[in-house]
């Protein structure tokens, strides 16, 4: 009688909650290539913000659109604004779509169009240009969300 297991576990196979119970319980170590991944996806994250600064003066003054070198700092605001405009615009539909769909899809929509909406970023041939594809960033990079929840 005290050999028993008193609540005996039970795992269904296509149940998701089981399989993360069965893997809680094969792996005792420390998640490396979990970490490693949510690393690259905040720097993946972390690098269309902060990387445009250095060279965002030089890229406005290359469009011609202030008419004084003191007009392209406001210029440079507005580029380094439109992508957390558009943020504000769709992180409540990003949250939802991660809750429904998974954090998976959402990380990796967002990871692609970082890579392809960056270039087009860098690839701006005038002002609208830049100011679109930063916009659109914003708009299509729900990755805020879901690498917190890691």
């Amino acid at each position: 009688m005290a050999d028993e297991v008193l609540l005996e576990k039970h795992y269904v196979e296509v149940c998701p909650g089981c399989k993360v119970d069965m893997r809680k319980l094969s792996n005792s170590g420390f998640p490396m290539k979990e970490l490693f991944s949510m690393r690259l996806v905040v720097l993946c994250n972390a690098l269309p913000i902060s990387s445009l600064y250095p060279f965002l003066y030089f890229m406005i003054r290359d469009f011609h659109v202030a008419k004084r070198d003191e007009d392209i700092g406001y210029y440079a605001g507005y580029v380094g604004a439109a992508l957390m405009l558009g943020r504000v615009f769709t992180s409540v539909f990003w949250g939802v779509i991660a809750d429904r769909y998974g954090r998976k899809p959402v990380i990796i929509f967002g990871i692609v169009s970082v890579i392809i909406l960056n270039t087009l970023f860098g690839l701006s041939i005038n002002i609208w240009m830049a100011l679109a594809t930063r916009f659109l960033l914003g708009l299509f990079n729900g990755l805020l969300g879901p690498i917190k929840v890691y």
